[in-house]
């Protein structure tokens, strides 16, 4: 099992190491997004992988030797007591333990998200649900339920930009990718790249999201000071399982906005994850 989580830790560690390098700054989010699902599949696969050599060897003719009989009473069993492996039994200890708290946080934080649906004001308008909440949240969205500030809300203060950039976190099914990590997380607590991992997920997810804003025809310096002006406002945190707008990375989302990746060098790199795998 050890030497398992091993190989998918340098699985891991080669993947993200292509994508920091190669993919992240790039303008082809959409392939961005299914090669960090897919190579997290992969890393799983890969160790399982096994190759089987069959080696013929010439048998070698047999010697027969004479083996005396004795008396079964000449002999008197020994037992043998086994040791108990108590580092084994403390590892899996700790393990388990860390699967169910995080495993609890997981389903609290599910929990939270439908209280808030239940229990909240709601307009529907099409397949997306305005969820209006009395708390200083930052807009965020789950599947197709977006979660905004009543009292902001009401009075028309958030601006149409921010409300698209929700709106195509719900069309693109962003709520997928973030329970299959956060279900990971649960089952890789201690392994560090997990984070970087989901970090890698959302932040990407925020790319997708910028770049269909300014699709739709937003002028991108419009949109930034839009975005800097809601990063300023200490009082708005993200909420955990959710899409909301992410203000940790700005500088690195303001320089993604900008670039233009040519075809090229699109189909360039997605042909170089082959020998990769």
């Amino acid at each position: 099992m050890m030497l398992y989580i091993l190989k998918t830790t340098i699985c891991f560690t080669l993947f993200l190491a292509f994508y920091k390098l190669l993919l992240e700054k790039e303008s082809m989010h959409v392939f961005k997004r299914f090669y960090l699902i897919a190579s997290l599949i992969i890393a799983f696969i890969i160790p399982s992988i096994v190759f089987t050599e069959y080696v013929y060897i010439d048998p070698q003719p047999s010697i027969q030797s004479y083996v005396p009989e004795f008396a079964l009473n000449e002999f008197q069993a020994t037992p043998i007591s086994e040791k108990t492996d108590y580092l084994n039994i403390i590892l899996w200890s700790i393990y388990g333990l860390g699967v169910m708290v995080f495993g609890f946080k997981f389903l609290q934080n599910l929990f939270k998200i439908g209280n808030r649906i239940t229990k909240n004001p709601k307009i529907k308008k099409q397949h997306i649900t305005n969820v209006l909440l009395q708390e200083k949240l930052a807009p965020h969205t789950f599947f197709n339920f977006i979660f905004l500030n009543k009292q902001k809300y009401e009075a028309h203060e958030i601006p149409t930009e921010v409300l698209l950039h929700e709106q195509t976190h719900a069309d693109q099914k962003h709520s997928i990718d973030v329970l299959f990590i956060e279900f990971i997380h649960v089952l890789l607590w201690f392994n560090p790249l997990v984070y970087v991992y989901k970090r890698a997920i959302k932040l990407n997810h925020e790319f997708l999201a910028d770049y269909a804003v300014v699709q739709n025809g937003i002028e991108t310096t419009r949109y930034q000071k839009i975005l800097l002006a809601f990063s300023s406002n200490a009082s708005y945190q993200e909420t955990a399982l959710t899409n909301a707008i992410n203000y940790s990375s700005i500088k690195k989302r303001f320089t993604v906005m900008k670039t233009n990746t040519s075809k090229k060098a699109i189909w360039l790199r997605s042909l170089l994850v082959l020998p990769l795998v």
